[in-house]
């Protein structure tokens, strides 16, 4: 009973049940179903074969055989050297992670700056790679930066790759990219996914 100074609570709304709800979902749902299913017309014929492009292989530099072997001495020196951190890269963590660009550590009593053993390595000469081919590209090419398509006409193709330059914008690059593709020239950092 309700008392005399306060106002009935609203009535709730009258809905279906939910089993005749659940009917009505599973019925929509086997319409829809039926819609996407293909004929049997359809599912007897055979599917036209995509069209895949022959496999292109990317254009190798003309190298000396001397030029090839400290290619890959430099490559077999990289895949053991160490990883090199900055002095104290484990005590702030604004030194560290991965990207953290590495500094000379300055400090008179630095340890790590006197190579003491239990410190982590230091940039140093013993851990370059042979002159040949110092500045050179992994692939072997030399590294030409361009911004534009006149510019590719200064790139010798046997030597020689371009690089597109971080401030070119999407659709000048395209044009960099059709004009490099036409002279045979390789586009180290292609934009395209071609």
């Amino acid at each position: 009973m309700v008392p005399a100074g306060k106002p009935a609570a609203p009535a709730k709304p009258v809905r279906k049940s939910d089993s005749a709800a659940k009917k009505a979902g599973e019925k929509a749902r086997a319409k829809h179903d039926d819609k996407a299913k293909p004929t049997k017309a359809e599912a007897k014929a055979p599917a036209a074969p995509a069209k895949e492009e022959p496999f292109k292989a990317r254009a190798k530099p003309k190298l000396s055989p001397e030029a090839k072997q400290a290619l890959g001495a430099r490559a077999a020196k990289k895949a053991v050297q160490p990883a090199f951190r900055r002095h104290e890269w484990w005590r702030y963590k604004r030194l560290g992670g991965k990207h953290a660009a590495w500094r000379v550590p300055r400090g008179i009593h630095s340890k790590t700056r006197r190579h003491w053993g239990y410190r982590p390595p230091v940039v140093s000469i013993g851990y370059g790679g042979p002159a040949a081919v110092r500045g050179l590209h992994p692939s072997g090419y030399q590294e030409v930066l361009v911004h534009n398509p006149a510019e590719l006409s200064k790139v010798d193709k046997a030597t020689q790759a371009a690089r597109v330059g971080g401030t070119v914008g999407g659709r000048k690059a395209k044009l960099i990219e059709a004009e490099a593709q036409k002279l045979g020239i390789r586009i180290l950092n292609p934009r395209s996914e071609s």
